[in-house]
């Protein structure tokens, strides 16, 4: 017998350690070459490992949330000795990524267990996904005991022990309850403090915030919509606030950027890759619509329709979650009266969208009711004048409050 030490391999984009998502094996587990053994967590995505030899596992590197460097020892097997040739450590095959986004991660053992409902996202790796389709096992059967009933694959294990009748028998009732439910901040949750909190240390923000007319706009997107066959789907106003973006961004170049902190260089950009800011199940996410201004209206439409659903249903690839240079916010109905959103590194800004509502408002003197939305913008200051930050939004309030304007173009 001898040892082998799996270390932890490069995965890319010049990473230099990676935060362990999910433990697949425990020690004393015998895994199979090329079994699933873990999930990396990098700024991304899940990177989902698989074991390069067979043997038992002797010790592994850490808890689910620490942090390994890349090149570390990660694992070490017990191998037959002729298996590797004497070679107590090799250099690993390289990991296969799963095309997923970083919220495919595992979570410490919480002190309470929950049932995954049969309707709505189910939270799990790759891996577990793929071993419940091939045993045909619902897992909206399966009890999951990670973050928010995340399910492992050890509850998918004790699911195929006991039968489907054991795990999805309803929690006993409590009248009362002192339990508290602890649980470790990583993967997807900590990246995203982290990222707020090093944009607010960071950048001094200048909000601005403006109120827009859209009744004829909202008068244009019930009329498209009404053309519309049954089975197509609607228009929302993002796209029209996108398209509105798009041609606005062209007199300001300097609020569709991104600033590179550790060359000190500000890059404009003539491509618009919209990051649209999506609430997920696992947090905030910014799915990206590449080259917004070659869209028309229904193709940009249908292209923010896709991406934030990738993002929501974890199916995005890792550049559909990268290289945006500016952002649209928004909450919808939930959007309140005003925000102040935080800017997405390393962009200069962020257009934060809220609720429309009808109220009555003074035109020509006169008291009518029209439908109103307000705007709340952020711009890095360092980068973007508040004069022009300004114009910038006064030019989209005018694109937006006569929305026929949107659609010539030079």
């Amino acid at each position: 017998m001898s040892e082998y030490i799996f270390n932890l391999p490069d995965l890319g984009e010049g990473l230099v350690e990676a935060e362990i998502a999910e433990w697949m094996v425990k020690v004393g587990d015998f895994v199979q070459e090329e079994d699933p053994i873990g999930a990396m967590l990098t700024d991304k995505a899940a990177v989902e490992l698989s074991a390069p030899v067979s043997g038992r596992v002797l010790s592994l590197a850490g808890e689910v949330g620490d942090t390994i460097a890349v090149g570390a020892p990660m694992i070490i097997f017990e191998t037959e000795a002729d298996q590797e040739n004497g070679n107590t450590q090799t250099t690993p095959p390289a990991p296969v990524v799963e095309e997923t986004v970083a919220v495919e991660i595992a979570a410490p053992k919480e002190e309470k267990l929950s049932v995954q409902a049969k309707t709505g996202n189910i939270l799990t790796s790759p891996s577990v996904r793929r071993q419940a389709r091939e045993a045909g096992i619902d897992l909206g059967q399966v009890r999951g005991s990670g973050t928010r009933g995340r399910i492992l694959r050890s509850d998918l294990e004790s699911h195929r022990a006991d039968g489907p009748s054991a795990s999805g028998r309803p929690l006993a009732a409590k009248a009362l309850s002192n339990e508290v439910t602890k649980t470790k901040v990583i993967g997807l949750r900590r990246k995203i403090a982290e990222r707020m909190s090093e944009a607010n240390r960071e950048i001094p923000h200048f909000a601005y915030v403006e109120e827009i007319d859209i009744t004829a706009l909202e008068s244009l997107r019930q009329h498209l919509n009404s053309q519309k066959l049954p089975s197509e789907d609607k228009l929302t106003l993002l796209p029209f606030i996108g398209l509105a973006l798009v041609r606005v961004l062209k007199q300001f170049p300097q609020c569709n950027a991104l600033y590179d902190r550790e060359r000190n260089v500000i890059s404009q950009y003539q491509a618009v890759h919209l990051g649209i800011a999506a609430q997920t199940p696992d947090g905030l996410k910014v799915p990206v619509v590449k080259h917004s201004e070659s869209h028309s209206l229904d193709e940009l439409a249908n292209e923010i329709r896709r991406v934030s659903t990738a993002a929501r249903e974890n199916t995005a690839k890792r550049e559909e979650l990268m290289g945006s240079t500016i952002t649209i916010t928004s909450l919808g109905k939930h959007g309140g009266i005003a925000s102040t959103p935080v800017i997405n590194l390393p962009e200069v800004a962020i257009i934060g969208v809220n609720k429309a509502v009808e109220r009555p408002v003074v035109v020509n003197g006169q008291i009518v009711i029209r439908t109103m939305m307000n705007l709340s913008s952020s711009f890095d200051h360092r980068f973007v004048d508040g004069f022009d930050a300004a114009m910038m939004i006064q030019a989209l309030k005018s694109l937006l409050e006569q929305p026929a304007c949107i659609f010539i173009t030079e």
